[in-house]
């Protein structure tokens, strides 16, 4: 009998060692695909999650993020259909993972950002899609204060909102600032962190946007001292931002 307890505790223990080394391999081939531009890497890692039969709920949460992030670049550059395609399994991933009644202040953040992706997809959802968002988002940062993807996803929303409608870049860093000092709590989670970059990555482009170009060259060199090998940032927007300041 203790045999068998013994064998129990020993394939329970190897079940959850494997469970979090494939977890931090995904991580790291995420994180190495967003720092070095390679979209086709972070695409077969989310395929070959997305295959994995059964799934928990903390598989799903890791999931569903990777996928947020791939809807988002696949926006950015005109792949429509791709987008189309990965909202449709984000959605239906975040709606498994919210019968599972897990991480509802993580599931209300992502559903604000599914609607912001709906409406890149068609701009004509925006005046009803838009305030469902926002108060997504709203909901996200009330179940829980400490989840920083709530005060992103409405910074998000004030950002790319124009002011005609009530959007505003200044509002959008208030909330990116606070999504920071959440994520810099734990000095842990920001290693290999592809959330914790892309934040960054926002605030800098936010302050060039209100033309508070000091407070962006900051954040630029913040995030390059971070990674210095950040391929878009390093190759693309940080260049393009000091030819800017020179005019």
């Amino acid at each position: 009998m203790e045999r068998k307890k013994y064998t129990l505790i020993l394939m329970i223990t190897f079940t959850s060692m494997y469970s979090l080394s494939l977890s931090a391999q995904y991580k790291t081939a995420i994180y190495d695909a967003y720092i070095n531009s390679t979209m086709n890497e972070w695409k077969s890692t989310i395929d070959k999650m997305e295959q994995q039969e059964k799934k928990s709920d903390e598989f799903l949460l890791e999931l569903i993020n990777y996928q947020y992030g791939y809807i988002a670049w696949c926006l950015g550059n005109n792949e429509k259909k791709q987008a189309k395609t990965y909202l449709k399994l984000a959605e239906d991933n975040l709606e498994n993972m919210e019968k599972l009644s897990s991480h509802p202040s993580y599931v209300s953040a992502y559903k604000a950002a599914f609607y912001g992706y709906s409406i890149g997809l068609n701009k004509l959802k925006a005046p009803f899609v838009g305030p469902k968002s926002i108060d997504a988002a709203k909901q996200a940062m009330k179940k829980n204060p400490d989840n920083p993807y709530g005060f992103i996803q409405y910074a998000n929303a004030q950002f790319y909102m124009p002011p005609i409608f009530g959007g505003s870049k200044s509002e959008a860093l208030e909330y990116y600032k606070q999504a920071q000092d959440i994520m810099e709590r734990d000095k842990e989670q920001l290693k290999k962190n592809w959330n914790y970059l892309s934040l960054l990555t926002n605030m800098a482009q936010a302050y060039t946007e209100i033309k508070e170009y000091d407070k962006a060259d900051e954040y630029y060199k913040h995030i390059l001292t971070i990674e210095p090998n950040f391929n878009w940032v390093k190759n693309e927007l940080y260049p393009n931002f000091i030819k800017r300041e020179k005019k």
